[in-house]
This record gives structure tokens, C-alpha cells and sequence, in this order.
């Protein structure tokens, strides 16, 4: 027999099985009660399982957003009036930069725009600004580190978002 002849016999095999499997599959679904209840019952764990991951990566993200503004805020923020221009400068562009690339750490361009925000003479026109240019999980991001620093002051911004710890960060 030709390699060919071989190759279809074989393809067309796993095609009529693959096939005969997703008849009796539904079979089974449209008449065994057990196997609907079996289904329905891994579909809620499932469902359960990924809710909990979902949980966790919020718990980890809120933690690495409370300890990015800690860290930014131990680091300081220049003082001279010409430093501080050139840092906001730096810092919007690089927000810019992470926010635009697809699979970035939004965290990160959150920081960014967060140390920004600390420099800028008027925090809450900056505010305006962002939320036409912003993505909105980035600006959410931005939310809660605002509300972490009780030592900015930009008017409602922030502070409809969950608290993440029992004491602002100073």
C-alpha cells in the first residue's frame, strides 16, 4: 500500500472516531440525568476555582500596588522646580510608553502616571487629563494608589475605591 493510502485510512479512522465520541457525548447529555448533573456540577467547580484565582490575583495585585506607592514615596520626589518638570516629563512618557504596550504590567504605568501626579502643581486638572487618556484598568490602578496617599490631595479622585488597608500609606 502507498504512504498516502495509509495516511487517509488513518486520518478518516480518527475523524469517525473522534466523530462517534462527540455522538455518544451528546447522547449521554440529552438522556442520563447523572451525567447532566455531573456536568453541571463540574461546571460549578470550575467556575468556583477560577472566581478564588480571580480573588487571589486581586489580593496580590492590591499588595503590589500598596507596596509600589510605599516605595515611591520612600524614594521622594524632587523638589527644585526645573527637576520636577523634567521628572513629570519622565514619568508621563514612560506611563505612556507601558500603558500603550500590549501584555505590560499596568501596575507599572499606573506608578508611573501615580509620580507624576505627585509633582504636578494642580493634581486635580491632571486628573481631567487622564481620564481622557488613560486606559480605564490603568486608571483604576491610579485610583487606588491615590487613595493609599493621604498626602495628595485631588479631590474625589480615588476615594470611592476600597480602602486596602486599615491606615493610608504616608
Amino acid at each position: 500500500m502507498k504512504t498516502s493510502t495509509i495516511v487517509s485510512i488513518s486520518v478518516g479512522t480518527a475523524v469517525a472516531g473522534l466523530a462517534a465520541y462527540a455522538v455518544y457525548f451528546d447522547y449521554r447529555r440529552r438522556n442520563d440525568p447523572e451525567f447532566r448533573r455531573a456536568l453541571k456540577k463540574e461546571s460549578r467547580r470550575q467556575a468556583r476555582m477560577q472566581k478564588e484565582a480571580a480573588e487571589v490575583q486581586g489580593k496580590q495585585q492590591k499588595e503590589e500596588i500598596k507596596a509600589a506607592v510605599r516605595e515611591a514615596i520612600e524614594e521622594g520626589f524632587p523638589t527644585d522646580l526645573e527637576e520636577r518638570e523634567a521628572f513629570f516629563m519622565q514619568q508621563i512618557a514612560q506611563g505612556e510608553q507601558l500603558a500603550s504596550e500590549a501584555g505590560s504590567d499596568p501596575v507599572g504605568a499606573a506608578l508611573c502616571f501615580y509620580k507624576g501626579l505627585k509633582v504636578y502643581p494642580e493634581p486635580t486638572s491632571l486628573i481631567s487629563i487622564y481620564d481622557n487618556t488613560v486606559s480605564k484598568d490603568v486608571l483604576e490602578i491610579l485610583a487606588v494608589m491615590v487613595s493609599q496617599d493621604k498626602n495628595l490631595k485631588v479631590g474625589n479622585f480615588g476615594a470611592d475605591k476600597e480602602d486596602l488597608s486599615d491606615s493610608h500609606v504616608e
